[in-house]
């Protein structure tokens, strides 16, 4: 049975318990409205019998006194002691009715017709009086039908509203089983439901459905084009070390000095293809929350990272100005982080050149004396496999800053990029510092 089925089936059941709930209570109601008129009546006549001396014999019956002449035909009946008894009249409805021994309401049936009687001892006789409920019985019936026919039309309608109300409520989830066989079927996550805007549970249900199509087509998106970026960064140390590796393998006569100067070139090209491939495999991990987050001293790991990058710096300086600073991070990414920053740094500075690193308020600042970056490239400076022109006679992958702002963005915090004043270049990483309101939610990746 499909989900709209059961809902309908369900709000059908609801509604026709609810009517017949209320039929039944409203036919209660008015049978004891109409019994308590009966029985309203049996006392106002036995209270005006009562102490009137009305035991008068004519013919083994008594006569009902003037007042109670006119109205409603009924039984009344005297039990005198040693259980002789005596009926008024001998009109319609005179009948004689067996003794009861309990006195107050009660029903019963004489040649077939339904009485409600009334008994009450009255000194030593006993009073029963009795009215039929024929008229009463009657009304009953016929609202008991109308009430019958309603909750039936009532249940009827439940089914048909049901139905429309339900298929309009549900109208999303019904288009999500669609939209998944459409994505299945065609591999498009660009599908998306629509009118998913609704502030319930179905709309949000939509809503994030849609969300979830959209991040996994980003991370999918992302991941084409890490592959293709990769495969044309990989393609060109892969040539030169299969070429390299070929004219050493062809048993060539080579001066030693070529010779060593192509196992030089092999172990370079496999230094960068290292380099290359250890980067991919850091921005393969992009959107993944790192899994130790703590307070963590920013300038203690700065610290570090500068001492242990000292010996790759060769004749450049680097200067530190460290304030204590605790964020709220991942120390081995933020690592990561600072050290692709100083390898930037250092690869652009002069001979003898002078790198300033700060730590300042949760923020990072790296500052070269190179000669900048071009006002073109500063919008892509930290993209994947971005290289200005100037920076394609350098080694490297074009991946150390893509995964600066990688690490930034998953820490919840932001980069940026400019030129210095008198010259140079400023990177900076911004991380949230230790008592402010964490994130909550992760920003999206950003796209290649």
């Amino acid at each position: 049975m499909t989900f709209r089925r059961r809902l309908t089936l369900a709000a059908t059941v609801a509604v026709a318990i609810a009517v017949a709930l209320a039929s039944v209570g409203a036919w209660l109601v008015v049978r004891g409205q109409l019994r308590g008129e009966i029985d309203e009546e049996l006392r106002a006549r036995a209270e005006r019998l009562r102490g009137v001396p009305f035991i008068r014999v004519v013919d083994g019956a008594i006569e009902l006194p003037a007042f109670l002449l006119g109205q409603r035909v009924g039984i009344t009946q005297i039990e005198a002691p040693g259980g002789r008894m005596f009926r008024a009249g001998g009109g319609p409805g005179a009948i004689r009715v067996p003794g009861s021994t309990a006195p107050g309401f009660f029903d019963l049936e004489v040649n077939g017709t339904h009485y409600r009687a009334y008994r009450e001892p009255i000194g030593e006789f006993t009073l029963t009086l009795a009215l039929p409920l024929t008229d009463v019985d009657e009304s009953l019936r016929r609202l008991a039908f109308v009430l019958l026919f309603l909750t039936g039309g009532g249940v009827a309608l439940a089914v048909l509203l049901g139905g429309g109300v339900t298929a309009a409520a549900a109208a999303p989830v019904a288009r999500l089983p669609e939209a998944t066989e459409r994505v299945t079927e065609t591999g498009d996550l660009s599908l998306r439901i629509e009118d998913a805007d609704g502030d319930d549970e179905l709309g949000r249900l939509a809503s994030s459905f849609n969300g979830m199509l959209a991040a996994l087509e980003a991370s999918v998106k992302t991941q084409k084009q890490l592959v293709a970026d990769a495969s044309h960064e990989l393609r060109t140390p892969l040539t030169s070390i299969r070429t390299n590796v070929d004219l050493l393998a062809s048993g060539a006569e080579l001066d030693p000095d070529d010779r060593r100067r192509l196992l030089g070139d092999v172990r370079a090209q496999l230094e960068e293809l290292t380099t290359v491939v250890a980067d991919l495999v850091e921005l393969a991990r992009d959107g993944e929350r790192p899994p130790g987050l703590g307070d963590v001293r920013l300038d203690e790991v700065v610290a570090a990272s500068v001492e242990a990058f000292r010996r790759h710096a060769g004749d450049v300086e680097i200067v530190t100005d460290l304030e204590l600073s605790v964020v709220v991070g991942d120390g081995s990414r933020i690592d990561r982080a600072v050290r692709n920053l100083l390898d930037n740094a250092v690869s652009w500075s002069p001979p003898g050149g002078r790198v300033e690193v700060g730590v300042r308020n949760g923020v990072v600042t790296v500052r070269d004396q190179g000669p900048g970056f071009a006002e073109e490239d500063l919008p892509h400076v930290f993209d994947r496999f971005y290289r200005s022109r100037a920076a394609r006679a350098k080694p490297g992958s074009g991946l150390g800053l893509a995964i600066v702002r990688q690490v930034a963005v998953l820490h919840g915090g932001r980069v940026g990029a400019e030129n210095a004043l008198d010259g140079g270049a400023v990177v900076r990483l911004e991380l949230p510092v230790a008592g402010d309101e964490a994130p909550t939610e992760l920003p999206a990746p950003p796209e290649a």
